[in-house]
């Protein structure tokens, strides 16, 4: 069985060092380089990590530095993420969000990762999001924290 392609946002490379979230994060991290999990890290990402503190950027690079898949924002992921905030899911300040969730969904990851509960994972703005995907052809995209990927035996 092929291992879960993971789209992981920001905020779970910062996880690493937050306080409460950093076991989840870690175990994340921990099983993908098991090769429980593929990774997938998107430019936008690495570019959201520039002014991250120290460790994050140093642990990040770590990561990525392993065999993970490297996105690219297309004018398809950018067309979908204009569709997210024209149809009001996220306002014009959150289009890099709206980027990441696009991102996911055009290169068919099983899940978008993330800790960023305002922006990404709830679950109206899951619908919303699956609603506007849907619409435009591509398939239903999970969004989920560290937590929920984790196997629990």
């Amino acid at each position: 069985m092929n291992p879960l392609r993971l789209y992981l946002d920001t905020s779970v490379f910062g996880g690493c060092y937050d306080a409460e979230f950093e076991k989840e994060s870690n175990a994340l991290f921990r099983l993908a380089k098991q090769g429980k999990f593929k990774l997938l890290v998107s430019d936008l990402v690495l570019g959201e990590l520039v002014p991250a503190p120290k460790e994050v950027r140093e642990y990040s690079a770590s990561v990525t530095a392993l065999d993970v898949e490297r996105l690219a924002s297309t004018p398809e992921s950018e067309k979908l993420a204009r569709a997210y905030l024209a149809a009001g899911i996220l306002t014009p300040r959150s289009q890099t969000d709206a980027e990441h969730v696009a991102l996911a969904t055009v290169t068919r990851a099983d899940a978008i990762v993330s800790w960023n509960f305002k922006h990404i994972v709830q679950l109206q703005k899951m619908k919303q999001f699956n609603q506007i995907n849907l619409s435009l052809g591509y398939g239903f995209l999970q969004i989920v924290t560290p937590k929920e990927v984790l196997p629990h035996d």
